[in-house]
């Protein structure tokens, strides 16, 4: 079995698959402050209770691919691949590793690993044009060339940055849960504040996917040729409201993940 392992600046999602299928995830907190020891455990701990699985560290585990965008989780990251899973064929996601997928940046390595990645899984999946829309910690939007390149992005914050941000900036407003309210206009102070996350984050979903496969297909081209793609741990916020997203696809980076191992382990 493949073990994926995607690390954000908030969360990090594991996925283990068998051949093409994800038989198991998880989602867990990232702590940069985590040793690879530390991580070892932790592994084992998830992974031990899979049936699939040996009880010994590293057991049914063939292959491993890893992306990071907090550089010090991927320093221990490599430690743990070196010390608890030598025999274990490992790609790490980082400049020179073959993606195929040509990135249209004035600096091709300020861009993050993730986002490579889901441009592979985006342009393997669903080919291109195509726009995808990650919600993370920050929400961010990736262009894809009809030629299946990385032709740039947004970067905007996050709904739980911005949720923390109203909670601390106004002073009779506190931190609230994400859930969708009753209606748009609000009948009390939690309301009005999920209906602007909600409806707020659709509306910026849908103006700014917009914009994006206008330039993406051209003055002559169809914007609606544009397959608009979600993911990322609070992409159902938004789903029901945006009239932009085409699919949603929770493990697109972890399937960019696989797709860029499969690429690379003939290479090492």
């Amino acid at each position: 079995m493949l073990l994926t392992i995607d690390v954000g600046n908030t969360h990090t999602v594991l996925g283990l698959f068998d051949g093409e299928e994800i038989v198991e995830h998880w989602r867990i907190s990232t702590d940069a402050r985590r040793t690879a020891d530390e991580l070892a455990v932790l592994l084992q701990g998830l992974m031990g209770m899979h049936p699939l699985l040996g009880d010994e560290l590293g057991d049914g585990i063939e292959g491993i691919a890893i992306c990071s965008t907090v550089p010090s989780v991927l320093h221990e990251l490599r430690e743990v691949t070196r010390r608890y899973y030598g025999d274990v064929p490992a790609v790490l996601v980082e400049p020179g590793i073959k993606t195929g997928v040509p990135i249209l940046m004035d600096n091709p390595k300020e861009v993050g690993a993730d986002r490579i990645i889901n441009a592979v899984a985006a342009v393997e999946l669903y080919g291109g044009p195509a726009v995808v829309v990650d919600f993370g910690t920050a929400t961010t939007f990736d262009a894809v060339s009809a030629r299946g390149e990385y032709a740039g992005g947004v970067i905007a914050p996050g709904i739980e940055i911005s949720v923390e941000a109203l909670g601390v900036k106004g002073a009779q407003l506190r931190k609230i849960e994400l859930a969708r309210p009753r209606s748009v206009i609000g009948k009390n102070t939690v309301e009005a504040m999920q209906s602007g996350i909600v409806y707020g984050f659709a509306g910026q979903v849908d103006g700014v996917t917009q914009r994006m496969a206008r330039e993406l297909v051209g003055p002559d081209g169809d914007p609606d040729d544009v397959t608009v793609i979600a993911t990322g741990g609070l992409a159902p916020m938004v789903l029901g409201e945006s009239s932009e997203i085409d699919e949603h696809e929770p493990w697109l980076t972890l399937i960019g993940l696989r797709l860029v191992y499969e690429r690379n382990i003939a290479r090492m």
